[in-house]
């Protein structure tokens, strides 16, 4: 991976050694009017993922899963504060309610439910461990940098799950290859550390499904559905298709972000520069348009108005021209694909959309401790706090 601070020393040091060490916390797009049909509840969990905070709710309120809504998926391997929204005919239920490792702090309503995407950004609170002796300064030359550059727009680690195959498991939809698919979900024995996850994994793949069953940790509910399908005698792609369809979608946005992150490594340390042909996003409405000039719009480009995008490819995207057009092109050649591979129908068709390839970095502040660093700063929505922390950690000097 290509630094855009290469020239800069790292802080050294690693974070989320504890749940403290890593909060997020949510920038709501916009205020709830205190009345309607919506109750949004501002919570905090810590330890588990949006999804399963989801499953928990749903349960305990007796309601479908869709009937609930989020704006963004996040970490579990964090402490975060997040709006979900639900029926408000539910609000008198929520005295009973009994959340596993998560709590709601506050509620208020709102006339429309939750919709993904409907957050401005998210505001992080980071500790560093184990850092070098001049971690503060190192980290401050870096930031400021950040903040005129841009930070990489990159996704993060958790995007690719535990096993850093979520996007593999994209990738086996789009190719129809099922009986891959169900393999890769129940997991490489030689990646999982957990003991009767890895029990479970090495039975599915010597063919004992019941044992896989009964092996699998009781958190794992996706796959025992999987396998429950496989043992009633349904071939794969029918129990691929029981899956719940937010998790197959989840797979697939996982491959968009791993092709994307490609492109965007090749215009590394020159994420600022556009080129003809280049789709520029504005960064005050996210509306693209084709650079026509590059040079002449280079300037507004060095004012941090526009920035060059990348696709997450889908059956509607828009692809670049000229060279940036290429790059793109090519990359699907190499994974042979074509848009049209992201018509998907059952539900998981994904049209594709522009990603800018920086974003800015506000409200960066550092504080300093005993070989550790204290970071807060904000990102805009989509964008990932381990994008800033490579570049802030890099391998240290000796």
């Amino acid at each position: 991976m290509t630094f855009l601070t290469a020239d800069l020393p790292g802080t050294g040091g690693h974070y989320k050694e504890h749940p403290d060490d890593f909060l997020v916390e949510e920038i709501p797009l916009y205020a709830c009017s205190g009345s309607g049909e919506h109750l949004y509840l501002w919570i905090e969990k810590e330890g588990i993922s949006t999804r399963e905070l989801i499953r928990q709710l749903a349960r305990g309120l007796n309601l479908k899963e869709r009937e609930l809504g989020y704006a963004g998926l996040k970490d579990a391997r964090a402490r975060t504060r997040q709006q979900i929204s639900i029926p408000a005919n539910r609000e008198l239920q929520l005295d009973r309610l009994n959340l596993r490792q998560a709590r709601i702090l506050s509620t208020t309503r709102h006339g429309n439910k939750l919709r993904l995407g409907h957050l401005a950004g998210n505001n992080f609170t980071i500790r560093l461990r184990a850092t070098c002796p001049d971690a503060h300064c190192r980290a401050e030359s870096i930031l400021n940098r950040l903040r005129t550059l841009g930070v990489p727009n990159r996704f993060g680690e958790q995007r690719y799950g535990i096993l850093k195959n979520s996007h593999l498991l994209g990738q086996l939809l789009l190719q129809k290859k099922y009986d891959t698919f169900c393999t890769e979900l129940i997991g490489d024995p030689n990646q999982i550390t957990d003991p009767p996850w890895q029990q479970a994994a090495h039975a599915f793949r010597t063919g004992h499904l019941s044992q896989a069953l009964a092996s699998l940790p009781a958190r794992m509910r996706d796959e025992q559905r999987l396998l429950e399908s496989l043992i009633s005698g349904k071939p794969s792609k029918a129990a691929v298709f029981d899956l719940p369809r937010a998790l197959l979608r989840l797979f697939l946005s996982a491959y968009q972000s791993h092709l994307f992150d490609q492109l965007l490594e090749q215009r590394v340390p020159q994420l600022g520069r556009v080129e003809n042909g280049d789709l520029a996003v504005k960064h005050v409405n996210g509306a693209c348009f084709q650079v026509k000039n590059a040079q002449q719009e280079q300037l507004r480009a060095d004012q941090f108005e526009i920035s060059p995008s990348a696709p997450l490819y889908g059956y509607k995207v828009l692809l670049a021209e000229g060279n940036p057009g290429e790059r793109e092109v090519d990359l699907l050649r190499r994974e042979n694909l074509s848009l049209d591979d992201w018509k998907l129908g059952e539900g998981l068709s994904m049209q594709g959309e522009r990603r800018p390839l920086r974003v800015p970095l506000d409200n960066f502040l550092i504080a300093s401790g005993p070989e550790s660093l204290q970071l807060g700063f904000s990102l805009p929505k989509g964008s990932y706090a381990t994008s800033v922390l490579r570049e802030l950690i890099k391998p240290a000097p000796d």
